[in-house]
């Protein structure tokens, strides 16, 4: 064999070689690249999933209120935004205090167990925002009164302005609705609370 050859065959050696040491980073690179998206998906999933469902109560014993244990209230919630009912019975919302909660994954049933304590108490410890004009969610998409919209609060089908600062009595029925929905729609909300079962 020939230098000539011989130095052809070193050339081709070491292009093969380089090639696969190009192609296997290049695979290593796409294989970190998958492995990167994963771990942040994983992270992004597992902090919105800790900050949803983890319990928060409120720092100390609501303002006004009575000893802890002392009453056992009932009273039906019906949250529609835009016709849509919203759902208080999953994990993000359940016994997220002690003093008034939604309980045993039933999101139509608010249970207070001390006296006292305030609707906007229990939207506190729910991380929803709530004023006489504005349904704030946990991730700060918020739905306020504007010229197209309104937020509406009936209790026992009595409208009022604002709900909070009430503090329900056993058997209550709030309903909280925000559209542009009209009187007939506003009947139609309020005889779907009424068939709440609020008595577990």
């Amino acid at each position: 064999m020939g230098k000539k050859e011989r130095e052809v065959r070193e050339q081709e050696r070491e292009s093969f070689y380089d090639k696969r040491q190009k192609q296997q980073f290049k695979y290593k690179a796409i294989g970190i690249g998958v492995l990167v998206g994963i771990i942040a998906v994983l992270a992004v999933s597992s902090y919105n999933f800790y900050i949803l469902s983890t319990q928060v109560v409120p720092q100390g014993m609501p303002p006004g209120a009575g000893h802890l244990g002392g009453v056992n209230m009932r009273a039906g919630m019906l949250t529609m935004i835009f016709g849509q009912q919203f759902d208080y019975s999953s994990p993000a919302y359940q016994i997220k205090s002690r003093y008034i909660d939604f309980e045993k994954s039933n999101g139509e049933t608010i249970h207070m167990h001390a006296a006292n304590v305030t609707l906007g108490f229990l939207f506190n410890s729910l991380h929803i925002g709530i004023t006489d004009k504005c349904f704030t969610f946990p991730d700060k998409r918020d739905f306020c009164t504007d010229d197209k919209y309104s937020l509406k609060f009936f209790v026992n089908h009595r409208q009022v302005q604002d709900i909070t600062n009430y503090v329900i009595k056993d058997n209550d029925r709030v309903l909280i609705s925000y559209g542009n929905e009209n009187s007939t729609q506003i009947d139609a909300q309020l005889a779907k609370l009424d068939t709440f079962d609020i008595t577990s």
